[in-house]
């Protein structure tokens, strides 16, 4: 790069210019490839305003996204929240998509412009782009082109079948986004040629259809062979965990478009389900890359004293991590955490002591961090990676231990710090971050088609966490509804399969 003029220095301060802009991303890339061996998609920063930024909020983040009014309601708190001074709004959006599009807000100081830049477009983008999670379940050159499909198809159905059948559609799909992703691919989601694969679909129901069959009479009297469980579940391919999947091929009343629109909140709960695994480690790695640009960017000369006070500023209140008494504190801060592994393991790899040589002897003194760190961000997912790389010293800094509370006794300490301690609190701390062991586990059991058609699923139930009642009478009636009888929900103790507590719903009248 070219020295730094007067001119060109970034300095504390509201006012900045798309040429400034330009400047600090050519400097920031410069950093960011070549010297900390980052490997990006393509950037589009796109400056926008905050109302714009409350929209892409209420959208969860999406430039493209169909109608729905949870999206409308969702704009209008936060912008109430935020134009009475009770909610900031983020200083970026970044979306897994290539090329990667980055949103800043025009509010932003030049130095803020800056730090997002480094952390979105860089940090962020170099996440999505090379961990084996996103790759595995995203697809980031097809998203955009698969949303603007979506838009489209769900809007072409609002007009053809009526906006009311479509948001009711919708209410019911959305309620169940949760338990509409498959933790084990079946293969990798490819939504490039999506488009393409509804239209074959709609052109062989077409040429398949046959309006005389409608007229066909029955044989009184005529009965079927009733197919017992074990074979039933093996043709229906039960257990299945994606129930959103299941209702999309199996559910009897469902219309072809119907089917397609669970087809279109399906993939967007997988487009996600990434993201949910790897919150901290992809902020952790944002907030690292950032914090490592900016201080490069400050003994460069690019940014001036008062410029560095500021992201200093800005970049303690992100990683800071309130007491457990303090009235800030909501859980551990994931950046505060992320930041700090990522900083711990860079020090392992530089500079370690004779402990961290009995904990890591795989990256203690293996001397380039970026590297380790480059290998980390890939091949982990949140849990994983504290149960890998948490380490006994930031334990000790950040005054970590495990409580244990059966709701009946006093609480009580089961992990200190010595060695056995660590190794608990370790695990305790991955559990945690389990998507995995936080979510309930429900999956359709059974399901008889040959009789009354009533479904079944069940809900292993860990450590007694039963199931909101209310919460699942709601989703319970959207689920009913899709598929068009009754269903049951069991809820079984997974150690000892006893029976804890029955739901069941019917379909709503049509």
């Amino acid at each position: 790069m070219s020295a730094v003029t007067e001119e060109a220095r970034v300095r504390a301060g509201a006012d900045w210019d798309f040429r400034q802009l330009q400047e600090a991303y050519d400097r920031i890339e410069a950093v960011a490839l070549k010297e900390l061996g980052l490997d990006i998609y393509p950037n589009q920063i796109e400056v926008i305003t905050a109302e714009q930024m409350l929209d892409a909020y209420s959208s969860i983040g999406l430039p493209l996204m169909y109608r729905h009014w949870s999206f409308g309601k969702r704009f209008a708190r936060d912008e109430a929240l935020y134009r009475h001074g009770l909610r900031s709004l983020a200083y970026e959006i970044v979306i897994n998509s290539n090329p990667c599009i980055v949103y800043i807000m025009e509010e932003n100081t030049m130095v803020m412009q800056t730090l997002v830049m480094a952390h979105a477009a860089f940090g962020h983008n170099h996440f999505f782009k090379n961990n084996h999670l996103f790759q595995q379940w995203t697809d980031a050159s097809g998203i955009l082109n698969y949303m603007e499909f979506a838009k489209r198809y769900v809007a072409q159905c609002e007009e053809k079948y009526g906006e009311v059948a479509v948001e009711k559609l919708l209410d019911a799909a959305h309620a169940l986004m949760a338990q509409g992703v498959s933790r084990y691919p079946r293969r990798n989601l490819n939504l490039v040629d999506e488009e393409k694969r509804e239209a074959e679909r709609r052109a062989e129901q077409l040429r398949t259809y046959n309006d005389l069959w409608r007229t066909v009479p029955h044989q009184a009297g005529a009965s079927r062979r009733r197919t017992d469980a074990a074979e039933r579940r093996r043709l229906l391919g039960l257990p299945e965990e994606n129930i959103l999947y299941f209702l999309e091929k199996k559910a009897p009343l469902l219309k072809p478009w119907q089917r397609e629109v669970l087809r279109i909140v399906r993939n967007l709960a997988q487009y996600f389900y990434p993201q949910k695994q790897t919150k901290l480690m992809n902020e952790g790695c944002a907030t690292y890359v950032h914090y490592r640009i900016m201080n490069r960017l400050h003994e460069q000369g690019f940014l001036d004293e008062g410029a560095m006070l500021e992201f200093l500023h800005s970049h303690t209140n992100v990683v800071l991590q309130p007491d457990f008494d303090d009235r800030r504190y909501s859980g551990l801060n994931v950046y505060a955490l992320g930041f700090a592994m990522m900083e711990d393991i860079a020090r392992i790899a530089e500079n370690p002591d004779d402990e961290d040589k009995i904990w890591f002897p795989e990256i203690a003194g293996a001397g380039d961090a970026m590297e380790v760190l480059r290998e980390a961000w890939a091949n982990y997912r949140d849990e994983s990676f504290i149960r890998q790389f948490l380490s006994p010293r930031l334990i000790r800094k950040m005054k970590l231990f495990t409580v244990f509370d059966d709701g009946e006794s006093d609480l009580l300490v089961k992990a200190i710090h010595n060695e056995r301690g660590y190794r608990t609190i370790r695990s305790a701390l991955a559990d945690a971050f389990d998507v995995v062991k936080q979510e309930p586990e429900i999956e359709i059991v059974d399901a008889d088609l040959d009789g009354d058609r009533k479904l079944l699923l069940e809900h292993r139930v860990h450590n007694g966490i039963l199931l909101e009642p209310s919460d699942a009478e709601l989703v319970l009636q959207h689920l009913a509804d899709l598929w068009g009888y009754e269903v049951r929900l069991i809820e079984v103790d997974a150690s000892s399969d006893r029976v804890l507590r029955t739901h069941e719903a019917g379909p709503s009248p049509r």
